[in-house]
């Protein structure tokens, strides 16, 4: 039996789906800018539902939608949203992306913060198992799919957030340039001061501003957490 991963405010229960609660996830939740007046949010490859429940902790949006291809991670985190204590703003589409923002698009409806830990290996890692395989790697959704779709769907004002694998940094800002989003956040992490960077977490608007870099390292040794790192998940993580 695979054990529901607990947090101080909800429970991920994650025994219906290939991927499970990771760092990268919760990097993100507590990293992106959550701003007061947020009306509507959207999570993009939803998985268990945690970066959307993490929000719906820090602020009072709404509306926060998230959308998940792969159906058992789909109904893992209707699950998961039902349980919670805010289930009467969370909501889950089973789709793909491209479809979700063609549909929204064509509502003219739009979105204040966009997050999404998309998914990153490339084919040459691809496993056996296709539920995995959706949710880790770039040919299910492609950085400029996952760009397109963005531009046309976050609001003049709003913000998109991501984690992606360092080496992936330069690639992926370009992409999002063609599309008019401009680098505002940067954070490169480190799982120790030893260790080589290996995420860069995002934040782009349509407004070019100038950029804003930090670095985060997660441990000083196993299981020893650096004061950043615990002053950034604190509100989340049981034991922080």
């Amino acid at each position: 039996m695979i054990q529901p991963f607990q947090f101080k405010e909800f429970t991920i229960h994650q025994d219906k789906t290939a991927m499970k609660v990771g760092t990268d996830a919760v990097l993100l939740g507590a990293w992106c800018t959550v701003y007061n007046y947020l009306d509507s949010i959207l999570d993009i490859g939803a998985g268990t539902g945690v970066i959307s429940l993490m929000i719906a902790q820090r602020s009072d949006a709404m509306t926060i939608d998230a959308v998940e291809v792969d159906e058992n991670a789909y109904e893992q985190a209707v699950e998961n949203f039902e349980k919670s204590d805010w289930g009467d703003r969370l909501y889950c589409y089973n789709a793909t992306f491209q479809e979700f923002a063609d549909e929204i698009e064509a509502e003219e409806e739009r979105y204040d913060l966009i997050v999404s830990n998309p998914p990153f290996y490339t084919d040459a890692f691809e496993s056996e198992d296709e539920a995995r395989n959706k949710a880790r790697f770039t040919s299910a959704l492609s950085f400029e799919d996952l760009l397109v779709g963005v531009s046309k769907i976050l609001s003049k004002n709003g913000v998109f957030s991501t984690i992606i694998p360092f080496k992936e940094e330069e690639n992926f800002i370009n992409i999002a340039k063609e599309q008019h989003l401009f680098l505002n956040r940067i954070c490169r992490v480190q799982g120790n001061t030893t260790s080589e960077v290996k995420r860069s977490l995002l934040a782009f608007s349509f407004q070019e501003t100038e950029i804003q870099e930090t670095h985060l390292i997660i441990e000083i040794a196993r299981h020893q957490y650096t004061e950043d790192y615990i002053n950034l998940t604190k509100d989340f993580y049981l034991k922080m």
